[in-house]
């Protein structure tokens, strides 16, 4: 059974793995509860690999067992930690007990192992405080429960994944082109009964008037005549048929294109972090490609062959069973060589697949960063390793094309075998008189039929393998599902502006909490100043607020509502947004503005310019709001694109407004524009806001300070200077750094 962790990962044992039959009847005998969790473990005490090893969680009880024995049993009510670390190419389980004063290891197990311990670990902390809902999976976190492999983004498993789900998978892919399909499989016959007649008509031919030397120049030439026409008419069929096949075939990928990137526009960020951008590019585009390149050069001629070779058979069986049956005598040989090398040209295709991803990658990253690259002066080392990438590339891609080049040739001889026995046996009869010339020729006609889309259809165990291999690839993101998706009964709700923090906790990893914990209550039209060390968790809980991850734990509330329970589109659109990394796209400094709201007129643009500081720099500009910036803006100062940013956020007119170091990149007299700017945009309004520099965030309602996870100080910036605790160790370091740098400034004048 293959799975992604998803929704209740409360798995019953005997559903999931295989236990010893006497630890099974040992677990169940002694404690006479309901087994909730099981996961394994594979390193033993003396750090060597081991089976049999199982976690096992019951309403009560946790449980270590090895092999047939129980090494650790405790009552969930005495454990006061049960958690899960990764470590460095493993992880460990440790407790802590409430009668002991430190923490324990009590397992170990190897990294795909993680994901699993860390929920069973959570699931027993749920349990022990009596709360009895299941944990909630992270669908970015999912591995195979067959295998244990890490899925990329599918939950099915390509190793455990069975030739008719690809086949389902293609069908789901190409069932919206029904009549298509018909209309190919129609020219298919069409093509395959023109070649089966010819020969027929030939043996006619030579029988009856070639051989006796009863016909006439007349009858010649109705016979040149007639295979003329027969050609014409081929010929149309082909052009017909394969103008067909290009056509479907470019429909199909450009349906598919456009599917794959509506699906990229609703996975979550966390799926489209997880790739490299060169990665997703490839599969949009060249997967898509390899899959139209199939239904043009393959999927239609398989059909043809297929009619053509079954109607060649049973022509020649009427003709001469003992011919036939020598005739197909290598057959045999060929199925069993192209059987035996299909699991190695899959491999060798996805491995020159992953190559060409990390080299389209590497492209990517550096035209996106080429201005890094020009100022640390790394173009040439960004060559070689361009150059190293491409080199693995061609390595793979000879090493493949080798590899087909040999076999081919082998399996093309083999196959020829075949039409020299056919020549051999058949002279013999025809000296005999057992056969006519006339039959002879047609026998060896069907024969080159038979053999001749064989050869063909040698390619095709090739083709059938970039193909799977791109369909795949596909399948990873088509197949994803979106952790964040609206429910049945979305509620579109006007946001008025109360958030609440019930008990969250969340990690971008299940096994690595960010933020554990956290109880916040904002009131309608608050600003909340977020403060603490990098790293801490400030951005990631900005990032909750603007519903970009799903929460692992808790709650969280706008004005009442569950955030889950709210039409995702609705609520983004009346959110504000600034944050730390500017991003502004390649077009119009007008059209950035008015990204957010699409229909807003000119002047709601260029009052919202205002309100940023942002109007009168661009008023220089070359062409004003119709200044063309390039990716990313880079031909705007930072402190230029920071502007834009935020009047793109205040032309929303946004109820909720989430600003990540807004100011970071402004000078001090603009810093100073801003902030009144910012303080008539923040009135009425819920706010929060994150600011290293804490001069900033004085004008709050209230600070937060996140620390160790989770919220360590609340208040108003003069409550938290009298308390002198981690806010007012950071205030005093800034001051500091500051004082120091202005006398350095002042040394660095005098001494001019």
């Amino acid at each position: 059974m293959c799975a992604g962790m998803k929704g209740d990962v409360v798995i019953l044992m005997e559903l999931l793995f295989q236990l010893p039959k006497q630890t099974k009847e040992m677990l169940k005998l002694g404690l006479g509860e309901e087994i909730k969790y099981c996961v394994p473990y594979d390193i033993a005490e003396d750090g060597s690999f081991q089976e049999n090893g199982y976690i096992v969680v019951t309403p009560k009880r946790l449980i270590i067992t090895d092999g047939d024995r129980i090494h650790y049993d405790r009552n969930l009510k005495l454990l006061e930690k049960i958690k899960c670390e990764p470590l460095v190419n493993n992880g460990i389980l440790i407790i802590k007990e409430y009668a002991q004063n430190y923490e324990k290891r009590i397992v170990r197990f190897t990294m795909h192992h993680l994901t699993r311990v860390s929920f069973a670990s959570k699931g027993a902390e749920r349990l022990r405080d009596g709360n009895v809902r299941p944990v909630e999976s992270i669908e970015r976190e999912k591995t195979c429960l067959k295998c244990g492999r890490a899925l990329p983004g599918t939950s099915k498993c390509p190793k455990c994944d069975s030739k008719l789900v690809t086949i389902s998978k293609f069908w789901s892919l190409v069932k919206d082109y029904k009549m298509g399909l018909v209309l190919m499989a129609l020219f298919s016959v069409g093509t395959s009964v023109f070649h089966l007649y010819i020969p027929e008509f030939q043996q006619n031919f030579i029988d009856k008037t070639l051989k006796d030397k009863t016909g006439s120049t007349q009858d010649v030439l109705v016979f040149v005549g007639i295979m003329l026409l027969f050609t014409i008419l081929l010929i149309i069929v082909e052009v017909a048929k394969n103008w067909w096949f290009v056509s479907l075939g470019a429909r199909l990928s450009m349906d598919i294109r456009r599917k794959m990137y509506h699906k990229i526009q609703e996975l979550t960020l966390s799926f489209i972090m997880d790739k490299r951008p060169g990665e997703l590019m490839n599969r949009v585009a060249h997967d898509t490609r390899m899959i139209q390149r199939f239904m043009q050069e393959c999927f239609g001629h398989m059909f043809s062959c297929i009619i053509a070779m079954v109607g060649a058979t049973a022509i020649m069986l009427t003709l001469d069973v003992k011919m036939t049956l020598v005739s197909v005598v290598f057959l045999p040989i060929v199925f069993i060589l192209s059987t035996a090398f299909r699991k190695n040209i899959h491999k060798r295709f996805h491995l020159q697949w992953v190559k060409s991803d990390k080299i389209n990658s590497s492209l990517q990253d550096v035209i996106s960063g080429m201005r890094v690259v020009k100022s640390f002066g790394k173009e040439q080392s960004e060559s070689d390793k361009f150059n190293q990438l491409t080199e693995e590339f061609a390595v793979v891609q000879k090493r493949n094309e080798i590899f087909w080049a040999t076999l081919y040739p082998m399996l093309t001889f083999v196959m020829s075998m075949g039409i020299y026995f056919v020549l051999y046996f058949g002279g013999i009869n025809v000296l005999d008189g057992r056969m006519t010339v006339g039959t002879l020729v047609q026998f060896s006609s069907y024969a080159w039929i038979l053999y001749g889309p064989l050869g063909w259809m040698t390619h095709l165990p090739r083709m059938i393998t970039q193909m799977v291999t791109s369909l795949e690839r596909i399948c990873d993101v088509m197949d994803e599902e979106p952790l964040i998706a609206n429910k049945e009964n979305a509620i579109k709700h006007e946001i008025q502006g109360d958030v609440e923090f019930k008990n969250v906790s969340f990690g971008y990893k299940s096994y690595e909490p960010v933020l554990e914990k956290i109880d916040l209550k904002v009131k309608k039209g608050e600003m909340i100043g977020l403060v603490g060390a990098s790293g801490t968790g400030k951005s990631t809980l900005i990032n909750l607020i603007m519903h970009l991850y799903e929460i692992d734990d808790g709650e969280l509330l706008i004005d009442g509502h569950n955030i889950n329970d709210l039409d995702i589109e609705s609520y983004h659109s009346q959110l504000g947004v600034v944050l730390q990394e500017t991003f502004l796209f390649s077009g119009t400094i007008y059209n950035n503005i008015r990204f957010a709201k699409p229909n807003a007129t000119q002047e709601e643009v260029i009052r919202a310019a205002k309100m940023a500081n942002a109007h009168d720099f661009i008023c220089k500009t070359p062409d004003g709001y119709n200044t063309y910036v390039g990716e990313h803006g880079h031909n705007l100062s930072g402190g230029e694109r920071q502007r834009i940013a935020i009047a793109r956020s205040i032309l929303n007119n946004p109820k909720l407004l989430i600003l990540d170091e807004a100011t970071s990149s402004l000078d001090t007299e603009s810093e100073y524009l801003i902030q009144k700017a910012l303080e008539r945009l923040t009135t009425g309004r819920t706010t929060f806001a994150i600011a290293h520099r804490l001069s900033t965030l004085r004008g709050a309602d209230r600070l937060v300070v996140i620390d160790g996870h989770q919220i360590a100080e609340i208040g108003t910036h003069n409550e938290l200077m009298e308390r002198q605790g981690i806010y007012y160790n950071l205030v005093t370091a800034q001051l500091e750094m500051q004082s120091l740098k202005h006398e350095e400034e002042e040394e660095a004048i005098t001494v001019a």
